[in-house]
């Protein structure tokens, strides 16, 4: 049978003899993408700053990965896991192992029993089970309440996931110099937000990219708004939940009435430094956790199973004394806050050499700093990227400069913000101390060393 190439669209984009393929490829290629897709098949922020910084031989504190290995039991757990028959497609809900110690865990938290049949879904890392869980509540057109600055996924799946994002922006109190006095949610704007179209507000603490951790005061109130609303589910992130310097993490789903209304995800990436292995987890009440196990079926089926049973296994020995360089903490998550508040530390340190007021964190990977005093040369603010808002914002050009200049690189937090409200991450960059002590000291001697024009 003779097909026309009119139907085969690899046929009339073939490359000519001699030309590098792909090099003449049509705008009208990109007609195949669904229109779900519009706008998201544009380089993003991280496409362009790591690569930046390679290029320029910065130190990359932008991207939020350790640069070091899982501690020596995750390791170990793993081999184990792939040595101990855990090689074949686990149950797709999770992997009961898992299920077992990720519902003792929770039980515990939460103040309830968590049934590790159905109240417990494993998933490729915690962004594939927020893709799972919107894709199971959303019907198109269904609103989604996020605070900004928000982790950019967040958008992007909504809208993959047919629905509409409306932004509630936290607001700034300069006289404040930690993260959680410094960024405040206003309630009332919040709740002005709601109409009867929000199925769904997703709630990120400690919050990236602030650090800010909402208090119980705060989070009372956010679940007597959600409350008035009978379909308001809550999506709750709680990835950076060991990483905390002061007091304890809190999850909402454990405050009166929250429970039946939310979903609460996390991995074992940030906690254990395995980026890598992906997996992530959704723990809830049946109706909903099955948004996210009914879609996962149909999907991946499943997450890993070594990777599952290794985690398993990290689970329970992060909970026992741990020791490493001669010092014992009472558990693996003590040494791993106290790791953490070293490293922020000696950044804060890093960014006060070179004239950048830190927003203090209380828990998470990053630091938000003010760069007010800093001088954005002209040319910058006149460059535009595939990547960077049109007309390129402050915070973005900033970064640039300070990438070339400087030799380190930062995240622009307006990447984290819808462009109605772009102009508020301004004077701000994201910086990351989820790295090792000597890169934050190699950075601190560049940043202290770093000649800039003040702002007048």
């Amino acid at each position: 049978m003779k097909m026309s190439s009119a139907f085969i669209p690899s046929l009339a984009l073939r490359s000519p003899v001699g030309r590098k393929a792909g090099s003449h490829l049509p705008t009208r290629l990109f007609s195949y993408l669904s229109s779900r897709l519009d706008g998201l098949d544009k380089p993003t922020v991280w496409n362009e700053f790591s690569p930046l910084a390679t290029k320029h031989g910065a130190i990359n504190l932008g991207q939020g990965f350790p640069d070091w290995e899982p501690p020596e039991f995750a390791v170990e757990a793993f081999k184990e896991a792939l040595s101990g028959g855990y090689n074949q497609y686990a149950r797709s809900y999770a992997h009961s192992n898992l299920a077992n110690v990720l519902a003792n865990k929770y039980s515990k938290r939460l103040g309830l029993e968590i049934n590790s049949e159905d109240m417990i879904a494993a998933a490729v890392g915690c962004t594939n089970a927020l893709y799972c869980a919107l894709q199971g509540l959303l019907d198109k057109g269904d609103e989604v309440i996020l605070l900004e600055p928000a982790f950019d996924i967040y958008d992007a799946q909504v809208k993959m996931a047919g629905g509409v994002s409306k932004f509630v922006p936290l607001r700034c109190n300069d006289e404040a110099t930690n993260a959680d006095d410094y960024y405040t949610l206003d309630m009332d704007e919040l709740e002005d937000a709601i109409s009867e179209k929000t199925k769904v507000l997703i709630l990120n603490t400690p919050h990236n990219p602030t650090g800010k951790i909402f208090n119980k005061d705060e989070m009372l109130a956010i679940s007597r708004i959600c409350q008035k609303y009978k379909n308001l589910v809550v999506i709750s992130d709680e990835v950076y939940e060991h990483i905390i310097f002061k007091g304890e993490h809190l999850s909402i789903a454990s405050l009166p009435g929250m429970f039946e209304r939310t979903l609460t995800l996390s991995s074992s990436g940030k906690t254990f430094s395995n980026t890598g292995w992906k997996v992530g987890w959704a723990v809830g009440p049946p109706h909903l956790v099955k948004a996210v196990t009914a879609v996962q079926q149909w999907v991946n089926f499943s997450t890993p199973t070594p990777n599952q049973e290794a985690v398993a296994r990290c689970l329970v020995i992060a909970e026992e004394p741990y020791s490493i360089d001669g010092k014992t903490y009472e558990t693996y998550y003590d040494y791993l806050s106290n790791s953490y508040k070293e490293k922020r530390d000696l950044l804060i340190t890093a960014l006060e050499s070179a004239g950048i007021k830190p927003i203090v964190p209380n828990g998470g990977f990053f630091i938000i700093g003010d760069t007010a005093k800093i001088a954005c040369p002209d040319s910058y603010l006149a460059e535009t990227t595939e990547a960077s808002p049109d007309p390129m914002t402050r915070d973005w050009a900033l970064s640039r400069y300070m990438t070339k200049e400087a030799g380190v690189t930062a995240i622009p937090p307006s990447a984290f913000y819808s462009p109605e409200t772009r102009h508020l991450a301004g004077n701000t960059l994201r910086f990351a101390y989820c790295k090792s002590n000597d890169t934050i000291l190699e950075a601190h001697e560049k940043l202290a060393t770093f000649e800039y024009e003040e702002m007048i």
